[in-house]
């Protein structure tokens, strides 16, 4: 396992639930649910994540690739694929993409659970989501051996093995 904090992001149309690892890449945890931006500032949610990174002085940046379960591409996979372009335009630390199938119903699951309400639980939901996100990447480091996902090349936005 690589060393260091990583920084997981679950893109949403209205929020962005972000969440983090330990040192050692051990255990998630929640951070904050950052709103989207709108037009009248288009950048400030890659701000505040970048202002997120910079606190945690993370070694690594995972967004979720929303993929149906056929593993075809939702309405939901361009977007979040430009805005892992924009967070890896941004600089470092590097951004990886991987597969998010599943999150956010997981995340569902088991905050209904333990009893909370969807729908007041929306802001919740994404930082779950993030976590469960982080820590399947963590998983298929240790499992691998290798970094994963796909690396988001920063000068065009897009993925590269």
């Amino acid at each position: 396992m690589r060393p260091g904090v990583r920084i997981g992001i679950d893109v949403g149309k209205a929020r962005i639930g972000v969440a983090r690892t330990d040192p050692h890449g051990m255990l998630a945890t929640p951070v904050e649910t950052v709103p989207r931006a709108k037009d009248g500032d288009a950048d400030a949610d890659v701000r505040r994540i970048r202002a997120i990174v910079d606190e945690l002085d993370a070694m690594e940046i995972v967004v979720g690739l929303p993929l149906s379960m056929s593993g075809g591409e939702t309405a939901s996979t361009q977007d979040a694929r430009d805005f892992a372009g924009r967070l890896a335009a941004a600089g470092n630390p590097p951004v990886r993409m991987i597969d998010e199938r599943l999150t956010t119903v997981s995340a569902q699951a088991a905050l209904h659970a333990n009893g909370r309400n969807t729908r007041s639980s929306r802001p919740v939901i994404d930082q779950v989501a993030a976590v469960i996100l982080v820590q399947h990447a963590l998983d298929s480091e240790r499992s691998s051996g290798k970094p994963p996902g796909i690396l988001i090349d920063p000068s065009q936005g897009k993925g590269s093995d």
